[in-house]
This record gives C-alpha cells, sequence and structure tokens, in this order.
C-alpha cells in the first residue's frame, strides 16, 4: 500500500465504518445507480412502487459495497501495519 493511501486510509478508519459505509457506499454509490437506472435506464417503468423498490435495493447495494470496500482497505493497512510500513 502506498503511503499516500495509508495515511489517508488513517484518517478515514477514524472517522468510522458506518460514516463511510453511509458516504462511499450509500451516497458515492447506492445514490448515483438508483438515478441512472431508475429514472433513465428504466424510464417507462417510472410506477411509484418500482421508483420505491428500486430506492430500497439501491441503498441495500450501496451499503454491501460500502462494507466490502471498507474490509478491502482495512485489509491491505492491516498488511501493510503487519509488514511494518506504518
Amino acid at each position: 500500500m502506498h503511503p499516500k493511501n495509508l495515511e489517508h486510509w488513517k484518517s478515514v478508519r477514524q472517522k468510522g465504518l458506518l460514516r463511510y459505509v453511509l458516504v462511499h457506499g450509500v451516497l458515492m454509490y447506492g445514490l448515483p445507480l438508483f438515478v441512472v437506472m431508475t429514472f433513465f435506464v428504466h424510464r417507462d417503468k417510472l410506477a411509484t412502487a418500482f421508483v420505491a423498490i428500486s430506492a430500497v435495493l439501491w441503498t441495500i447495494g450501496g451499503v454491501a459495497f460500502g462494507l466490502l470496500s471498507w474490509w478491502w482497505w482495512e485489509r491491505r493497512y492491516r498488511a501493510a501495519v503487519a509488514r511494518g510500513r506504518v
């Protein structure tokens, strides 16, 4: 892991998992994909129920993406710590 990434991850992880998942998972992944997939790709199906279900599914997807991303970066960070790079 590059030293710049190590320092960045230290500051990110201090803010906590919940904030990371909400910002990087839900807001930066789930919300944009919800908008694109719902209002651009499937614009012919814009019933209220479809939009609501889509919002729930993309929120869950964003949480999953955020958790997976956290796990990935944390794994790389811990490996760097174990090698004595921190």
